[in-house]
Parts: C-alpha cells; sequence; structure tokens
C-alpha cells in the first residue's frame, strides 16, 4: 500500500502510527516544501507533485488548515481518496464549491474527527439510547503553552488565526462529537472571544449554545486552563452522566463507575484508521464525509 501525506506535524506521526500497527508493508512517502526538510525514518521525502508514485492508494492531509483547500485542489487530480484532517477548511468561502467538486469527481474525502473513536463516546451513544434527555454541558480547556513541550506557542498554527488557529477551531472535537451524539441542531449560538494575556493572535475561548428539541447543549472552550479539563456532562430524566474524557471514566449521579477503560489516545486514532481502511475495502464511507464536515464548520463558524 502507498500513501502520500501532506504535512508531516505532531498528528501525522499518530496516523503514521496506526498505519503501521494495522499494515506493516506500507509504504509512507512526505510531500515536503522544504528540500532541507529532515529525513525522518522510514518516510520517503518527495518534494514536488511530479514525485508522487503512479499508484497512490490514498493521501492524508495533515498540513495547517490554512492550506488545506489548496492541497485538496491538487490531490483531487490524482483520483486517490483522501484522509482530511479537521478541521476540514479555514472558512467557507469555497466550502460548497469544493462540496460540489468532490461529488462530481467522486472520490471519497474522510475528515478526521478521532475523538468519535474514543471508548467514552462510543459507550455514551449507547447509553442513551431511549433516554430522556434534559440537558448537555461539554468542557474542554486546558494550557496552549503546555500542548507541545520544547516548542514556542507564539509559533505554531493554533496561535496564528491566519494558518487556522483559534480554540474554536483546534477543538472543533466538542461539536463533532455532540453531532454525532444528538445528531444536527435546529438552533445555535455562539459567543468567541480573546480575555487571556497570552501571546497569540487566535481567540482563546468559544462558548456555544446548541439548542435541541427538548433540551439546551452547551459547549466551553478555551487555551488557558492551567490543568486540562475535559469532560461531558449529560443530565437525564433519572440520572445524570459525568463522563471523563482525559481519564476514561464515566460516573452516575451516585459516583458509581458505569463505563472505565485505561487511557490511551492513541487507541483513537487507530480504530479511526482501521474504520478508514475499512471504508476503502467496501467504498462506503458511513460518517464523516466531507460534506458532513461542512456541516460541523458551518456551526463551529456560526454560519448554520
Amino acid at each position: 500500500m502507498n500513501v502520500v501525506i501532506v504535512g508531516l506535524g505532531s498528528i501525522a506521526q499518530k496516523h503514521i502510527k496506526a498505519l503501521r500497527l494495522l499494515d506493516s508493508d506500507v509504504n509512507i512517502f512526505s510531500l515536503r516544501s522544504n528540500p532541507h526538510s529532515d529525513k525522518v525514518e522510514g518516510i520517503i521525502n518527495i518534494f514536488h507533485l511530479s514525485g508522487i508514485p503512479a499508484k497512490v492508494d490514498f493521501f492524508i492531509v495533515s498540513n495547517p488548515t490554512s492550506l488545506h483547500l489548496t492541497t485538496l485542489n491538487k490531490l483531487l487530480e490524482f483520483n486517490a481518496p483522501i484522509f482530511l484532517e479537521k478541521p476540514p477548511l479555514l472558512n467557507l468561502d469555497e466550502a460548497d464549491q469544493m462540496v460540489s467538486r468532490i461529488k462530481e469527481v467522486g472520490l471519497l474525502v474522510y475528515s478526521a474527527f478521532n475523538m468519535r473513536f474514543h471508548p467514552l463516546i462510543v459507550w455514551a451513544k449507547q447509553y442513551i439510547i431511549g433516554k430522556h434527555v434534559l440537558e448537555v454541558n461539554a468542557y474542554c480547556g486546558s494550557y496552549l503553552p503546555d500542548w507541545r513541550m520544547g516548542v514556542d506557542y507564539r509559533k505554531v498554527y493554533s496561535a496564528r488565526e491566519e494558518l487556522g488557529g483559534g480554540v474554536h477551531l483546534d477543538l472543533i472535537h466538542e461539536l463533532d462529537y455532540l453531532v454525532y451524539l444528538f445528531g444536527q441542531p435546529a438552533k445555535v449560538n455562539h459567543k468567541f472571544g480573546k480575555v487571556s494575556d497570552l501571546e497569540i493572535n487566535s481567540i482563546d475561548s468559544a462558548y456555544y449554545w446548541l439548542d435541541y428539541p427538548g433540551f439546551i447543549a452547551t459547549i466551553s472552550l478555551n487555551y488557558f486552563r492551567r490543568s486540562p479539563k475535559r469532560t461531558l456532562e449529560i443530565l437525564l430524566k433519572d440520572d445524570i452522566i459525568e463522563i471523563d474524557l482525559i481519564n476514561w471514566t464515566a460516573i452516575n449521579a451516585k459516583a458509581e463507575v458505569l463505563f472505565q477503560e485505561a487511557p490511551d489516545m492513541q487507541r483513537t486514532y487507530n480504530e479511526q484508521m482501521e474504520f478508514f481502511l475499512n471504508a476503502l475495502r467496501t467504498n462506503d464511507l458511513a460518517m464523516n464525509d466531507f460534506e458532513s464536515s461542512i456541516q460541523t464548520l458551518k456551526i463551529c463558524l456560526h454560519e448554520f
């Protein structure tokens, strides 16, 4: 199997690890923009589109969000499936045109939202079936300078709005998994802000209110929480579910453990890649095709 990756950052490394676990014989090529880029063991560097192998099983796009549209336009010419890191695009300026073009060429383009494969989210989707939901609250906050140890946070894409930075885009997972759990909301409100003293020009706080029949779901996101927290609270008619997505535990109102597994975030990338490879074999993408990810982006950018 030949796979070409565009963008060789930290997330790409997780996809590579997942690929090698599932197919030890995979040939991985990296399309690099800098001819002086460091070599990575087991990765074949190429520096021009002309260097792409004649047969490509699929592309992985994990470069900065600001480059996704240009990259997609180039890669669609190769008529191979695309595994696209979230968020799908920086903005909606040409989103509908890209949706139409992907449909026209008939290619499978998957938008990568690995949190759908988090065991607690998978468990929650089954647990709430048939239950009366009254309120939902999702929270994700952590300290941006701690995200990438040894790297100046002011220089990464997260800090720069023009590259696709901003907590609303970085943490679009919360929106996506709520849509996965509860479907499309009827109405959305939001508030974005820059309230911390972080040296960034991107949004560091985002709040959403999603209106569903019978309940409201709220989302709180930030870059400035010193102790990481990622939780999902679901208030039911007869109980409360408190899900800790960092410690992989779900408890009820009596603090009884409903579900628990040992934390292993790489597992979510492994299972996501397995899902994608199966979609390639069956030519059936059951969720997170490009068009549906654009719907989530519209909620994210409040153009829903």
